[in-house]
Formats: C-alpha cells, sequence, structure tokens
C-alpha cells in the first residue's frame, strides 16, 4: 500500500477530485490531500485545509480573499502547498502526487512538483498539456497528460481521462522502486550535441571502462538546463561539459539556450572538465523560421526542422566572456580544454563554418579572463572530435575524481 499526495482547488473543482481520490484509494492505496482553493470551501473534507497552506505560506485566507487578486493568490497558495509537500516527503508520508487543472491550477501544481526530488512520481492533469509544456514540466520529470476537455465537471470524455490519470500515478507508486545496490556506480554527467558526438561517445565509453556510469545530456536547452538541476540536487559526482553551445543560442535568438549552464557545478565544487563545443553555431528550427535579422548569415539546413547559423566572432567572444564570469565562480578543480583544431564537425577543415580565426579570439578571452587558482588551462593541437582529445578529458577527469 502507497499514499499520493492530491494537490487542488477543491472549492472549484472538487467533484473531479474526489472522482480521482476514490479510484486510487479503490486500488488500496491512501490519499492525502491538500486544499489549496481560495474561493469557497473544499467540496469534501481535506486533509489540509487552505487555511493551512496560506499560514505555511506566511498570510490568511481571508487575506487573499480580500485582495482579490487571482494570480497573486495562485502564487501565494503554491508556496504553501510547496512548504507542506517538502515537509512530507521529509517525513516519509508520501510515495507520488497527482494534481490537475487549468493554466492556473496546473501553474499551481506545477510548482510543489517542481520543488520534489527527481523519481518521485508526479501525474497533471492539464488542459495546457497540448501546448508550451516547459512552465509546467521545467527540468522535472512530470508526467503531463492533456485533459481534452476542460477540468470542469464529469462528463463520458474527462471521466475516461481522469480514470486513466488516476490510474497512472497508482501504476507509478505500485513500481518496486530500483534497488541502490551496493554496485552503484558514481554518476558522471556529460553534454553532447549532433556535432560533439563522436568525442562524447569516447569519453563516455572511456569512463564507463573505469566505473564510472555516464549520463548523456543532449544540449538543446532543456537538456543543459536538467543536467543542471541534478548536479545542484547532489546526484552527480563529476562533470565532462563538453558542449557549452547553449551559451550560443541566448545571443542570437536561437531554440536551444540556456542563461543558467556551468553555474551547478561550479557552486558544488565537484570536478569538472569543459570544452567549447558547438559554440561555432546557432540553431533555429525550419529555415523559414530563422529571424529576419539572420536571413543572411551563413546558414545551414540540418534537417526539415533544424537550421543552424555560423556564429560570428564577436559572439564567441561574448560566449567566452559569461564562460570566463562561471568559471571564476568554480570552488572545485576544474580543467578547461581548448581544441585549437576546431569545436564541432561543422568546424573542421573543408566544413562550413570553420573559422580558427574565430576560435583564437574565443580561446584569447579565456586565457586574459581566468583568475581563480581552481581553474587549469590545457591547450591541445587537436580537434574536438579527434579521440586523442576525448581521451585526454577522460582520462583527467577520472584523476580528479580520484584525488
Amino acid at each position: 500500500m502507497a499514499t499520493v499526495l492530491i494537490v487542488g482547488t477543491f472549492d472549484t473543482k472538487g467533484a473531479e477530485y474526489q472522482f480521482c481520490k476514490e479510484i486510487i484509494e479503490a486500488r488500496g492505496h491512501n490519499t492525502i490531500t491538500i486544499n489549496a482553493g481560495i474561493l469557497g470551501e473544499s467540496y469534501f473534507e481535506p486533509t489540509v485545509s487552505a487555511e493551512e497552506v496560506a499560514q505555511a505560506a506566511g498570510t490568511t485566507l481571508q487575506a487573499l480573499r480580500d485582495a482579490n487578486d487571482r494570480g497573486n493568490g495562485v502564487v501565494t497558495m503554491s508556496k504553501g502547498a510547496t512548504q507542506i509537500a517538502l515537509k512530507l516527503l521529509e517525513e516519509g508520508k508520501f510515495d507520488g502526487i497527482f494534481s490537475m487543472g487549468g493554466t492556473g491550477g496546473s501553474s499551481l501544481a506545477a510548482a510543489v512538483m517542481a520543488a520534489l526530488p527527481v523519481g518521485v512520481p508526479k501525474v497533471l492533469i492539464s488542459t495546457a498539456a497540448s501546448g508550451n509544456v516547459e512552465p509546467y514540466v521545467g527540468v522535472k520529470d512530470v508526467t503531463l497528460m492533456y485533459s481534452i476537455v476542460d477540468v470542469a465537471g464529469l462528463n463520458s470524455i474527462s471521466r475516461q481521462i481522469f480514470t486513466n490519470g488516476a490510474a497512472a500515478i497508482c501504476g507509478m507508486v505500485e513500481q518496486a522502486k530500483p534497488p541502490a545496490g551496493a554496485d552503484s556506480k558514481p554518476l558522471v554527467s556529460a553534454t553532447m550535441y549532433g556535432v560533439t558526438t563522436p568525442c562524447v561517445t569516447r569519453f563516455r565509453e572511456k569512463l564507463e571502462e573505469n566505473g564510472y556510469e555516464v549520463l548523456v545530456f543532449h544540449a538543446t536547452g532543456s537538456g543543459g538546463n536538467s543536467m543542471e538541476a541534478l548536479i545542484a540536487g547532489g546526484f552527480i559526482k563529476g562533470v565532462a561539459d563538453i558542449t557549452t553551445h547553449e551559451h550560443m543560442d541566448p545571443i542570437v535568438q536561437g531554440i536551444h539556450g540556456s542563461t543558467t549552464r556551468m553555474t551547478a557545478a561550479a557552486e558544488a565544487g565537484i570536478p569538472q572538465v569543459v570544452s567549447f563545443g558547438g559554440l561555432d553555431m546557432g540553431t533555429y528550427g525550419p529555415l523559414e523560421t530563422v529571424p529576419a535579422d539572420y536571413k543572411d548569415r551563413n546558414l545551414h539546413v540540418h534537417n526539415a526542422s533544424i537550421t543552424i547559423m555560423e556564429s560570428t566572432t564577436e559572439e564567441r567572444v561574448q560566449v567566452a566572456n559569461t564562460m570566463v564570469e562561471r568559471l571564476n565562480m568554480a570552488t572545485g578543480p576544474t580543467v578547461v580544454f581548448l581544441p585549437l583544431k576546431g569545436i564541432s564537425v561543422m568546424d573542421n577543415v573543408d566544413m562550413p563554418f570553420h573559422s580558427p580565426e574565430a576560435n583564437q579570439a574565443m580561446f584569447d578571452v579565456i586565457r586574459q579572463g581566468v583568475n581563480n587558482s581552481n581553474v587549469e588551462l590545457v591547450e591541445l593541437d587537436m580537434h574536438i572530435n579527434d579521440p586523442e582529445f576525448a581521451d585526454a578529458m577522460s582520462n583527467r577527469l577520472v584523476e580528479l575524481l580520484q584525488d
């Protein structure tokens, strides 16, 4: 028997939540219910009342009602529900979390789910699940189910969707957790893009030969952000930030950007090796989606869904300044590898993005700007995808991890 935490607005969607609650309990599980509704009385008696949720957020339910600000009310109740959920999790009181709603209810529930560790089952039935789901999923393992119809009443469609969602969380909490095992391997993260695959593949194989498990993250913005979250959560023992491409896209209005990269490892003080993979390009969707300001640049259609653009010297220098800032934050051993013969498949002799001069300008910023005694610079007269370059990075990280 497991326990499912149900978080929602039981004043406006109480009948729908009671329907799901009864399905979960009929499967033999317990439920803990947190009412985050502000407008009226709960449809059923919750485990945690709306007043308690408001108090956990540092206010009162009446104050929120008097303010009559729906947006602020949702944010406030999500804060209170999050505090309560974290306390319950710390006490071992629940095994998974379930919620549903429109955009407001979904954002409230998503905030609670975002605070829970990776691995805790999370199911959210949402009207927003067929659009841009990043605000609701973020970097956590939220199972998002499209509600088809609004979460507003019980009908022939909603009953089926709600039943499926309730069954989904039951299936997750019923599944035994995989044992950690005495042979669990230390986790190392690595970043990869298609243009750095040869390097990262060989790096991964070398680390695995040395007894490590390597988690490879696709440098598409969400991939790098997921890695940062796992590092911050204490899961990762060492980092191979081979593909730092995600620094470039915010500069060129690309689709695979991140503004938080290279922060978690620096703050955690864990060993890391860093390189410049994919900084020779920005990434967009289909050719017709490239912003007008970049239509006349050196573009390459990677496939029907992805267009890449060669980055300029000035753009690479701008990225290098950001990297210097992050490297100077490092509190643990960090080695930066400069591949002098190219930084991606596209940046090689006879390839369309080959620009040694632009790379040198970027590397000069690193050479001149890094002033952190924790950071070592290694220059290799190699291409990033040369096997020897991957070996140099893997050997050095193993040394750092074993010190």
